[in-house]
């Protein structure tokens, strides 16, 4: 890390130099992707891949009820409305069987969410997309190094969002992020919309906005990209303990899909007395999180979307009961059997 920094200062070039572009080309290879293009944070990079795959005011993009508030405000950023579809209640991910209820002629993208780093069920979300010449954007920043289909997510739709932000499985030291494609036309849309609409110095062909992964961050991401694969393994052995040591009849343990790569971004069980298992947790010395304990249609922000509470009920559902366990590759196996004793010995 210290030598990447050291780097950085004495080049003296911070923002659109050779660190960004060296690590946009080894987070495409690590994708498999054609382009990669830095920006400045997940959000961006879902507004950016939106408005380059032709988004924009008085259209709509369908996506999960059950996601955090960063996925609708990149669909907002881009003038677009979100249209929430409820999620499917093993996966918590966008329930493909609910999408064709909420297209209309003014539907114009889907963004499904890849939570906690498990893939939405993709092919059939492509395959009504497709049916109905609309895009796929995938949100991807919980999901970086996670399969489906033995593909790694965010190349398979038209775009991949990742979020380099510090807790994510690959973090930066700040704000990051980056849109990743196979389309040529998407990929020089977003390197013009990053800077400006900037097509050489000074001169600008469109209206962009400023989003741009500074050097900085990029030096430290390259340090720590060809470590992710060994990180992930590690979250992987450690949800396997959660699996086979969690036997609290009062706890549902996520389920791994067959169709796909978890990532364990984040390791998340449902307790229908969520709240005072978490209090259980925090007197046992156990830290836990919510992910998250407000759907988006019950959001203050998003009361405009007019949706009642209710008419999403897993989503609903899920707020209420989910809690997520401590799980980062530095965790030891011991640590990992006390987490799992203490949830054991709530009753």
């Amino acid at each position: 890390m210290d030598s990447a920094v050291q780097r950085v200062l004495d080049r003296g070039w911070f923002i659109l130099g050779q660190e960004g572009e060296q690590f946009e080309r080894e987070f495409a290879a690590y994708l498999g992707a054609r382009h990669a293009l830095g920006v400045a944070s997940g959000t961006d990079a879902i507004h950016l891949a939106l408005v380059a795959a032709g988004v924009g005011p008085g259209d709509e993009v369908i996506t999960a009820a059950n996601t955090c508030v960063p996925t609708v405000s990149g669909i907002s950023s881009s003038g677009a409305l979100p249209v929430l579809v409820d999620v499917d209640p093993v996966s918590f991910n966008l329930d493909p069987a609910q999408i064709e209820d909420a297209i209309t002629p003014r539907t114009r993208a889907i963004v499904p969410v890849h939570l906690y780093g498990q893939a939405a069920d993709l092919d059939p979300i492509i395959e009504i997309a497709r049916r109905h010449d609309i895009r796929v954007v995938e949100d991807t920043a919980q999901g970086v190094g996670a399969k489906y289909r033995n593909r790694k997510l965010g190349v398979i739709g038209d775009a991949g969002c990742f979020s380099f932000y510090p807790s994510k499985n690959l973090g930066a030291f700040g704000d990051g992020g980056a849109v990743v494609t196979d389309d040529d036309d998407i990929a020089e849309r977003v390197r013009r919309l990053r800077n400006y609409g900037e097509v050489r110095r000074y001169y600008h062909a469109t209206r962009g906005i400023n989003s741009r992964l500074d050097e900085m961050q990029a030096a430290i991401l390259r340090v720590k990209l060809p470590k992710l694969e060994g990180w992930n393994r590690r979250r992987r052995e450690i949800a396997a303990i959660y699996e086979g040591e969690i036997r609290n009849e009062l706890v549902r343990k996520p389920v791994e899909l067959d169709y796909g790569i978890h990532n364990y971004h984040l390791y998340v069980v449902r307790c229908r007395r969520r709240d005072e298992l978490q209090k259980h947790m925090a007197d046992c010395g156990v830290g836990t999180l919510i992910h998250y304990p407000v759907p988006i249609h019950l959001q203050e922000a998003y009361q405009d979307l007019n949706e009642l509470e209710g008419a999403f009920p897993i989503s609903e559902e899920c707020s209420r009961e989910v809690l997520t366990l401590p799980i980062f590759p530095e965790l030891t196996d011991d640590e990992a059997r006390y987490v799992a004793e203490s949830v054991n010995s709530f009753g």
